[in-house]
């Protein structure tokens, strides 16, 4: 489902705006979650009423603002490279949990890091990293790395969660998150840049809030509970491998060699990464 948000991104240029899709995604998500998850959200209510500044960060920084440039980094790279840069979040994490709480980083770790920031940068210069300085680096691809930043960030700053369920907490993250894209929203109606969805911008709606946004983030909730975040956690790598897959078979975009060598270095420098975490 995360991987054929990928592909909905490229569908949607053209048939809605990014910024439109990013709000109405989560007036969807925000409907599902009041009929499926309200007991659960007022039950524990009290516990998050206390953490209310931080959960609106977290919605802002994790949701909006990674769901915004994504969309709109669709409008000038592709599925394929959308989705590999979105695999190296795991490094971007590492290297911002060191950051902040100086997490003891191996040498093998560094050595992952930098193999899957090689390959960002294989994608982002089409094959052409030994000459980077003379290429402009495309801007699609530049917004997915910041995108890929923020969500790090995000993923770093719920160490300090607070102790609710993860429902409970993906439920008030989400309205932070529909509350802080309507002002995305305007500002692209003041720029001349508004789109009303298309029947097929309306049918990307629809998939995106079902599937990746609302469903993806169940099931995954489910799974920690099931395996716990570590195991859980890995099966976030193949993210790259799906989105590349549907790119290739739904849009039949071309799967190119420097693609297959970016993938291969971004998911072993994971793997190298996460070998410590594992053991």
């Amino acid at each position: 489902m995360w991987g054929g948000n990928a592909v909905a991104g490229r569908i949607a240029v053209g048939e809605i705006s990014p910024m439109l899709l990013t709000g109405i995604r989560w007036i969807g998500v925000v409907i599902l979650l009041a009929i499926f998850a309200r007991r659960t959200v007022i039950a524990e209510w009290p516990v998050l009423r206390r953490h209310l500044p931080f959960l609106m960060a977290m919605g802002a920084l994790g949701f909006t603002g990674f769901n915004a440039l994504f969309y709109l980094s669709a409008y000038t790279t592709s599925a394929i490279n959308i989705g590999i840069i979105q695999g190296a979040i795991p490094i971007f994490v590492l290297i911002g949990a060191y950051i902040a709480y100086r997490t003891p980083v191996t040498l093998v770790q560094v050595i992952g890091a930098a193999l899957t920031m090689i390959g960002v940068a294989l994608v982002a210069t089409r094959g052409e990293i030994a000459h980077a300085q003379a290429l402009r680096i495309n801007e699609g691809d530049l917004l997915m790395v910041i995108a890929c930043a923020l969500y790090a960030g995000y993923t770093v700053a719920l160490r300090k969660r607070p102790a609710v369920s993860g429902l409970a907490m993906f439920s008030v993250m989400a309205v932070a998150a529909l509350l802080t894209s309507l002002p995305l929203v305007a500002i692209e109606a003041a720029m001349g840049d508004f789109r009303a969805p298309t029947p097929t911008g309306w049918a990307v709606l629809a998939f995106v809030v079902l599937f990746p946004s609302f469903l993806s983030q169940i099931f995954f909730l489910r799974s920690v509970q099931l395996v716990g975040p570590g195991r859980a956690g890995l099966f976030v790598n193949l993210v790259p491998i799906f989105a590349a897959i549907l790119a290739v078979l739904v849009l039949g975009e071309l799967f190119q060699l420097y693609h297959a060598l970016a993938l291969g270095l971004v998911l072993g420098g994971i793997w190298l990464a996460e070998r410590r975490r594992s053991a």
